[in-house]
């Protein structure tokens, strides 16, 4: 069942906008009314819509801005930012379209200028890796400039550093956590603007950043928390298994073997016939994916997948995939660890097999109809989902939202 668009993967986009309501990052007409303006799977229809809606928001905030009403200007920015994002999903692939990287410089400029207006404005970091730099946003529950737990934020394959401010910081903040989220390799700027894809090895990425958060005089160094979601649910507990100075991990909606989720879309007859090295199977197989390719809505992922891995063949992307599993590291996690699916969402059903082997304290939670929450990344609950998470990290770190005593 679809809420506005009878395509069910633009839909599910227009949900994942709409999400954002609770945290300043949309509003319901708006994202509505847009989404009613765009017929069938038409990702060129999709830019435009959402990117007329942005730049007219985005208009009002400036308007508010100029005039001094802070919290109508950074309301505004934040849902043009929103919405800038959302309108160059489907662009995403390779050769980069000149309108993504339009609508991705504005997504980062409406929302600086947004999180400029906050109470407690982020600091805007670049943090050192590898003879470059990632980009982040630090966020402080309070000014106090007392050591607090702190939330290193881990996004997926699409999202950006600023999406995770309304899609997990600010429930973190609310609690009284501090926050550092980032782009890493093979996402946000660092794959549009670097051109650095992704790599499995996730816990050198956060080694990094765990650096530099200690660098920082309001990061509690025996409480820092990885949170990774959707293919972040991979990262998260990946980095976990190599960096051994996280007190939590929390895992949302990752798989457990990347090559086993992307196996499991292909009939059975084929999916046995994706390694060979020849064969009668193996060429329907390559057909059929670059035939995919080409198809707006159901090749959008693949063509995702293959340029922010830094791969240009489908056949080259499931080969890399193999190297993108947390089978047989499971027991190099020390932490106590959180993982959590939707029900019925096909890209995290080997979560629980994931929870199953962790020989660290476990905490594993399905949430569905009974919770009144569908879609990837609990994207019609996300309330429900922090209230279960950081309840659990609550009582995991026997934190209660007061200052951490130097």
């Amino acid at each position: 069942m679809t809420l506005v668009l009878h395509d069910e993967l633009f839909d599910a986009q227009l949900v994942r906008a709409l999400a954002y309501v609770a945290q300043g990052g949309a509003e319901v007409g708006e994202c509505i009314e847009t989404a009613r303006r765009i017929s069938h799977s038409d990702g060129d229809r999709w830019y435009d819509e959402w990117s007329a809606t942005a730049a007219r928001v985005e208009k009002t905030a400036q308007e508010s801005d100029v005039a001094g009403h802070v919290v109508s200007a950074r309301t505004a920015y934040f849902r043009a930012s929103n919405y800038y994002r959302t309108a160059g999903l489907f662009l995403m692939g390779s050769p980069v379209d000149d309108r993504f990287r339009e609508s991705s410089r504005r997504q980062t400029d409406t929302f600086r200028k947004g999180a400029a207006l906050l109470d407690l404005p982020p600091d805007v970091l670049e943090i050192p890796f590898e003879g470059g730099t990632l980009p982040g946003y630090f966020y402080r529950a309070s000014d106090d400039g007392r050591p607090r737990p702190t939330v290193l934020l881990v996004d997926g394959y699409d999202g950006t550093a600023e999406e995770l401010y309304f899609a997990n910081a600010v429930a973190a903040l609310e609690r009284g956590y501090d926050v550092l989220a980032f782009d890493g390799p093979g996402q946000g700027s660092v794959i549009l603007d670097q051109g650095i894809p992704f790599r499995p090895d996730w816990e050198t990425v956060v080694t990094a950043v765990v650096d530099h958060a200690l660098t920082l005089a309001e990061v509690d160094p025996q409480r820092i928390v990885v949170h990774g979601w959707s293919f972040g649910g991979y990262l998260a507990p990946r980095a976990a298994s190599g960096e051994h100075r996280l007190a939590a991990c929390i895992a949302d909606s990752g798989p457990y073997d990347l090559y086993d989720t992307v196996a499991a879309r292909f009939p059975a007859l084929l999916a046995g016939h994706l390694e060979d090295d020849h064969g009668a199977a193996l060429k329907v197989v390559e057909a059929t994916l670059h035939q995919l390719l080409k198809k707006t809505s159901a090749g959008w992922a693949l063509r995702r997948n293959l340029w922010v891995h830094g791969v240009d063949d489908p056949m080259a992307f499931i080969r890399i995939a193999r190297d993108y599993t947390m089978r047989g590291r499971e027991h190099l996690i020390e932490c106590p660890t959180f993982v959590c699916r939707t029900v019925g969402d096909d890209l995290s059903t080997s979560a629980r097999t994931l929870a199953e082997n962790l020989g660290c304290p476990t905490e594993y939670v399905e949430l569905g109809p009974e919770e009144d929450v569908t879609g990837h990344c609990e994207m019609t609950g996300r309330a429900v989902f922090h209230q279960r998470v950081y309840d659990w990290l609550d009582e995991t770190l026997e934190y209660d939202g007061e200052p951490v005593a130097p």
